[in-house]
């Protein structure tokens, strides 16, 4: 299950990528925006920023910003940084390899181990091809079609 902090970490690279052209995002524009803890998204910010996925300027005028653009972010490399292994199990994991404790069997004969290899798999798939651009993309439409209501 996708974490809390990746849920908002996703949903602030989101905003942060719907304004990219602003320059520097303050935080508290973010956590309002986004109804993000204010407290709980700068741990978040932190993270994402040492996972080079943000950059960052103090003081007055300062904020948060993309280091790339929102089609070179992907999601899996989100979800990694905030929340870790991507796998189901530790066995089948790519970047956070751990025998599991608890199998009684040879890595080479568990059949959950093949099993969770084709969910791991599938899974990585889908989020190696997703970026931070694809999901401010599916933002736009509703945010035009609130716009049109207000008329």
């Amino acid at each position: 299950m996708l974490s809390n902090k990746a849920q908002y970490a996703l949903h602030a690279l989101t905003y942060l990528a719907e304004h990219s052209e602003d320059g520097f995002v303050p935080i508290q524009q973010i956590a309002a925006a986004r109804k993000i803890p204010g407290k709980f998204l700068e741990a978040i910010l932190l993270e994402l920023r040492r996972a080079s996925i943000l950059g960052s300027r103090a003081g007055k005028g300062g904020g948060y910003y993309l280091l790339r653009k929102p089609n070179q972010i992907t999601l899996v490399e989100v979800i990694r940084a905030t929340d870790g292994p991507v796998a189901l199990l530790p066995c089948v994991s790519k970047k956070f390899y751990e025998p599991c404790r608890i199998c009684p069997y040879e890595e080479g004969s568990c059949e959950l181990r093949h099993l969770f290899f084709e969910v791991r798999d599938a899974t990585l798939k889908v989020l190696e091809g997703k970026t931070i651009a694809d999901i401010a993309a599916l933002s736009k439409p509703a945010a035009k079609a609130g716009s049109k209501k207000k008329k």
